[in-house]
């Protein structure tokens, strides 16, 4: 039996087809995930937004960014490098000899397979006279064509050759290592095994306990871990917080502490201009001694936010760090959000202890728009567009247009719009006009329903209710559009009524007249109708009615004129004399075609339910299965200096009670059209609820929604403890006396029908 033989690489040839996969495994991955995107596709997009967003700070350092930016370039390079080096180790392998091939006579004397032995012989000769050493040929060739002669004539050798491959018999399987032999020579063990020992026992190690202690100190959302629990801290110890309280527990973050974040910087020129701008701020509880809001960096922190807040200019060192401060805010205050909302699940499961108020939780919200568009609380919303400045905001005020808001600057029409703002110039005007048709305008639609319930639409004391909101986000010129194709009618109406305000008010009066006397007669024969004894005749008429399924409600119909009062007794006396007529076989028969439409009825709502609830489950599944990205639309911000996606929080509230229905739900994929379901326990006790869906948006102020969600809540069904299709009978004879008592009770029911 052959021998086995495992033998290192002496020429090292081998060893470049372990490189060569080695790079190709680094190289083709690294090129997928690490080579730079279309630089073009990049210009492009920022020139469509040079009209809108031209003056925002993100966009401008944007530019800047795009323009010194050497890490693309040097992406580049290390990537080529790599392929240079692949294809060279490519090259070199593809010149290799290959050493385990099968062994073939006939290629090695070039001959086909099958050839005769004279032609083997005449072969022979010719190449022996070619590679013979006397002659001055290939000596080592010359072995290889008398081997395969011998191989092809000797009939051992072709024998051996037949069963092992191989002329001289079976032969040892050698096992190549592709590494070079001098990696165990004796000479380099000492060497070989530093190497070993460093890469394994220093680099290894610290390599992965530096990523461990990094990945263990941070959250999902890569905010600290000490962070996080410093805001439960608070949140749980003043569960009502106000805003100026907000701005110091989120400036008291760790994210902003050079011990914990190296991004963070202290300067020696924080002693200088920290205090001059908090004498320019006034009042920012300074004196506070309540650590961390007394500690240098906390300090700092917040006289950064308030001075961005206020819209203040700084020194080039401070406004660095303030551009690192406020891009970490929004992050901060989601983060603030989640932890207010575990508070509240916890505090409503286990009590002990109070959750936060409904206000701290908006005022977060709230404290990340103003964060992001650069304006204090009390601010208007009209800042947010560009060329507005305070002393602006008189035109709008005013007593004649009273523009106030986005929404009534949009409401407002074109001539007095430009009337209004004639402070601006003609290019000044359609940048504010784009950049205010760029806002967002969303429409919200509620459906309230209980899933996987007999009956969805009726909610009973503790289900499951399942609020389904619909968001359509559209841009502001489209309701531009919708403003003006309203007004363009109503301008024609009011050229036609305009020959006076008299005629107007004639007519809101005639209006008036005539509704009054409506709504009495209603009521009065609302009231006759109640107080109207009813005779026997007259019930015997009804049910002869129903028999005949025809509808006798036209005696109690409320009609305006006296004709058609007539007409409708006369045909209502008609029909109860056809209906006396008819005999009980017809009565019956239109009786049980009322109930067989009935049945299709009710068959057809169930098959529309069950579609209904088998849309929803695939919506939820393929909601679980497509991961979105959540690159919506650029936000525009005037002192963000970071480009911010449009994202939204929805959410539940009772504002009776100041409390959280449904925990909010953060809104990162809304393009044009987006479905999100918020479930929330229906309360214990009966009765009518008023809640309120809101919409709250992370980034702009005064364009929240808020929608009413009426609540009616039903006593839960009694739990059957006997129905009858759970009697099920064991044996033949019992089922057969079951089904002729139903059809005994049924010749019964119909017998006292006839009577």
């Amino acid at each position: 039996m052959a021998g086995q033989q495992f033998q290192y690489d002496d020429s090292g040839n081998t060893f470049f087809y372990f490189l060569t996969s080695f790079v190709g495994l680094i190289v083709i991955p690294a090129t997928y995930y690490l080579w730079p995107r279309d630089q073009n596709a990049e210009q492009l997009r920022l020139k469509s937004l040079r009209r809108t967003h031209g003056r925002c700070l993100w966009y401008r350092l944007r530019l800047m960014k795009s323009q010194q930016s050497v890490v693309p370039t040097l992406k580049k390079a290390a990537l080529l490098f790599g392929w240079a080096v692949f294809i060279f180790l490519a090259y070199k392998v593809s010149k290799l000899d290959r050493e385990y091939q099968e062994y073939n006579p006939y290629e090695v004397l070039n001959l086909d397979a099958g050839a005769s032995v004279s032609e083997i012989k005449k072969q022979y000769r010719v190449l022996s006279l070619k590679y013979h050493p006397d002659k001055g040929g290939d000596e080592a060739m010359f072995m290889k064509i008398a081997k395969a002669y011998s191989a092809l004539t000797n009939e051992e050798s072709r024998r051996n050759w037949e069963n092992h491959g191989n002329p001289d018999g079976p032969r040892v399987t050698s096992f190549g290592i592709a590494l070079p032999a001098w990696i165990v020579d004796q000479k380099n063990s000492m060497l070989v095994l530093l190497v070993y020992g460093l890469a394994f026992m220093v680099i290894l190690p610290v390599v992965v306990g530096t990523w461990w202690y990094r990945s263990i100190r941070y959250s999902g959302d890569q905010i600290l871990i000490n962070t996080t629990q410093l805001f439960m801290h608070f949140m749980y110890k003043t569960p009502t917080m106000n805003m100026k309280r907000l701005v110091m527990v989120l400036t008291a973050a760790f994210e902003f502490d050079p011990r914990s974040n190296k991004e963070a910087i202290i300067r020696p020129t924080d002693n200088i201009e920290v205090p001059q701008l908090i004498r320019e701020l006034g009042n920012i509880n300074v004196k506070k001694k309540e650590p961390p809001f007394c500690y240098p960096y906390s300090l700092k922190a917040r006289v950064l936010v308030l001075t961005h807040l206020a819209r203040m200019e700084v020194s080039e060192n401070i406004e660095e760090d303030q551009r690192f401060v406020v891009k970490k805010c929004p992050a901060l205050l989601q983060e603030m959000i989640n932890v207010g909302c575990q508070l509240t699940m916890m505090a409503t499961s286990r009590g002990g202890f109070h959750a936060p108020r409904l206000s701290s939780i908006e005022n977060c919200m709230k404290l990340s728009q103003m964060v992001v568009q650069g304006l204090r609380e009390a601010k208007s919303p009209l800042l947010q567009l560009p060329y507005f400045e305070e002393e602006h905001l008189r035109y709008c005020i005013s007593k004649k247009y009273k523009v106030r808001s986005i929404q009534d600057l949009v409401r407002l029409k074109d001539s007095d719009r430009r009337n209004m703002l004639r402070f601006l110039g003609e290019e000044k005007y359609d940048e504010v006009m784009a950049v205010l048709g760029s806002f967002p305008h969303i429409s919200m639609d509620t459906k309230l329903q209980v899933l996987d319930d007999e009956d969805s639409n009726n909610i009973t004391a503790g289900s499951i209710v399942t609020v389904t909101v619909t968001l359509t986000r559209k841009k502001m010129t489209e309701v531009f559009e919708k403003e003006q194709d309203t007004q363009a009618p109503a301008e024609e109406t009011n050229t036609e009524e305009a020959q006076g305000d008299a005629i107007k008010n004639k007519t809101k009066v005639w209006q008036n007249k005539h509704k009054g006397p409506k709504r009495a007669a209603k009521s009065k024969k609302k009231k006759l109708t109640k107080k109207r004894p009813v005779s026997q005749q007259q019930a015997k008429g009804d049910k002869a009615k129903q028999a005949n399924g025809n509808v006798a409600g036209n005696e109690v119909a409320v009609v305006a004129k006296e004709e058609e009062e007539d007409l409708s007794d006369k045909g209502s006396e008609s029909d109860e004399a056809e209906g006396n007529k008819d005999s009980p076989s017809e009565r019956d028969e239109e009786s049980d075609k009322q109930s067989d439409t009935e049945v299709d009825e009710i068959a057809g709502d169930d098959e529309e339910e069950w579609e209904a609830l088998q849309q929803s489950i695939q919506r939820r599944e393929r909601a679980l299965l497509e991961t979105k990205s959540k690159v919506t639309h650029p936000v525009y911000s005037l002192y963000f200096p970071e480009e911010k996606q449009e994202w939204w929080w929805l959410y539940i509230t009772d504002r009776k009670d100041q409390t959280l229905v449904s925990m909010p739900y953060h809104v990162c994929t809304l393009k044009d059209t987006e479905e999100v379901e918020l479930k929330f326990p229906a309360p214990s006790k009966t009765g009518n609820y008023q809640y309120s869906v809101i919409l709250r948006s992370d980034s702009y102020m005064g364009l929240d929604k808020v929608k009413p969600l009426k609540l009616e809540v039903h006593e839960a069904k009694a739990m059957l403890d006997n129905h009858p299709q759970w009697d099920i009978p064991e044996t033949e004879e019992e089922e057969e006396d079951q089904e002729d008592s139903d059809g005994i009770e049924e010749s019964e029911e119909d017998d006292e029908d006839n009577d």
